[in-house]
């Protein structure tokens, strides 16, 4: 049975300065909810508005015990951090790497405090759509990282419908923006020469973000023939290369490691294994110890992967324009995009580009989709053929060129 009540609080009678008892102002209410929980709840100091809120306290029980009031319409009265953890349980439960985790939860918490969310109920799409036009025009973020903002709070939303916590999903039809429109860094791939250059300037160079010139060339070796991303290289050790198959040395990583969680083997190219096995003779590091501490996610060091690569490339380009026989051929070579970080076009040749040059490469080697895709390990084809496949002016000049004659 609801009760309401004045509680009995301490105060300092200012005349005396002795402690006395006295009622509150505000008056209290007492019920049970749908749980059968006792709740103690502060109402107004008004009686008569008091009792009319305690009223409306003990029918909002009453309409959810008799189940006229969908589950979803009380859960969505709860304050929102509290859903917002259980999704964090959710995406834990999904063995989603931690970083991932934490990331996604500080988008959505981002989004929330923009929007001063304070239950989903609240959740509006016109308040994700300002917040993602003050990402885009006053913190000048792409359109992709609008989109993976997006993709986020719109994540965090089809949970909250398909576990019951909202009636309906609010931002159901929002979609994303065409980021082909503003692309901020796109990437391209190395030509053969550009490549072999970096390899030499690399074995010759001096550290760099802590990284000897040695085992720079050897990591961008791997990364250029295997497609690993930079995580992946990072929890690399001695043991993740098995040279025991005669026709096919191999590279594991582990399913922590790997972007899609399953463990990846994957088949090194001839040309780089006898490289491999010298490297990691000269280096003879222990059986667990990480070859290329890159990460700290593999429990290596965070280093900048874009400041080796641009260093590399800087110096190759400093000896390319070196060899100039002549004072025209000189100025060419260093206007040229041949070695460029970052090219006329606006395209990036940063460490994420030697994924690139390896399934550019796979096309070019007339390797079937299908096939580059697996080896890619991409989801989808288009992502291999659209985003990490990229035609030269000279392919297009050959494809014109085979056309057969009128």
């Amino acid at each position: 049975m609801a009760t309401l009540f004045k509680p009995e609080t301490t105060k300092t009678d200012p005349k005396t300065g002795k402690k006395v008892k006295a009622k509150t102002k505000k008056w209290y209410g007492r019920y049970r909810d749908e749980n059968g929980t006792e709740r103690r709840i502060p109402l107004s100091e008004n009686k008569t508005t008091a009792q009319q809120m305690l009223a409306e306290k003990v029918k909002y029980v009453e309409r959810v015990k008799s189940g006229l009031i969908h589950t979803a319409e009380h859960e969505m009265r709860k304050p929102i951090a509290g859903h917002l953890d259980d999704f964090e349980k959710s995406q834990k439960a999904r063995n989603n790497s931690p970083r991932h985790i934490q990331e996604v939860k500080a988008k959505i918490q981002r989004i929330i405090g923009y929007c001063r969310w304070k239950t989903p109920s609240q959740i509006r799409a016109s308040d994700v759509e300002g917040f993602l036009v003050s990402l885009r025009e006053e913190f000048g973020c792409s359109i992709e990282t609008s989109n993976h903002y997006l993709r986020t709070i719109k994540s965090f939303c089809r949970w909250l419908y398909l576990n019951k916590r909202l009636v309906e999903n609010p931002l159901l039809a929002l979609n994303k923006l065409n980021s082909r429109v503003d692309r901020r860094h796109d990437r391209r791939a190395l030509s053969k020469e550009e490549f072999q250059l970096l390899i030499n300037a690399a074995e010759t160079g001096p550290p760099v973000t802590g990284i000897l010139g040695i085992d720079r060339a050897m990591l961008y070796l791997i990364a250029c023939f295997t497609g690993l991303r930079k995580g992946e290289l990072g929890s690399l050790t001695k043991e993740s290369f098995n040279f025991d198959n005669e026709k096919c040395a191999t590279v594991t990583v582990e399913a922590c490691y790997s972007k899609h969680r399953r463990q990846d083997i994957l088949p090194l190219h001839p040309s780089i294994v006898q490289k491999l096995k010298d490297w990691l003779a000269m280096k003879n590091p222990q059986a667990n110890e990480l070859l290329f501490p890159i990460t700290q996610r593999c429990g290596g060091v965070e280093r900048k992967s874009a400041k080796m690569i641009r260093f590399d490339l800087n110096a190759a380009k400093t000896f390319w324009v070196a060899e100039s026989a002549t004072p025209d051929e000189e100025k060419q070579r260093l206007e040229s995009d041949f070695l460029q970080y970052q090219n006329k076009k606006g395209l990036f040749a940063d460490f994420h580009c030697l994924r690139h040059t390896f399934i550019t490469n796979l096309g070019r080697a007339k390797v079937t989709l299908k096939t580059a895709q697996t080896l890619a390990r991409h989801s989808t084809v288009e992502l291999t053929a659209n985003i990490y496949t990229h035609i030269d002016q000279q392919e297009l000049i050959d494809a014109i060129n085979s056309l057969p004659d009128w």
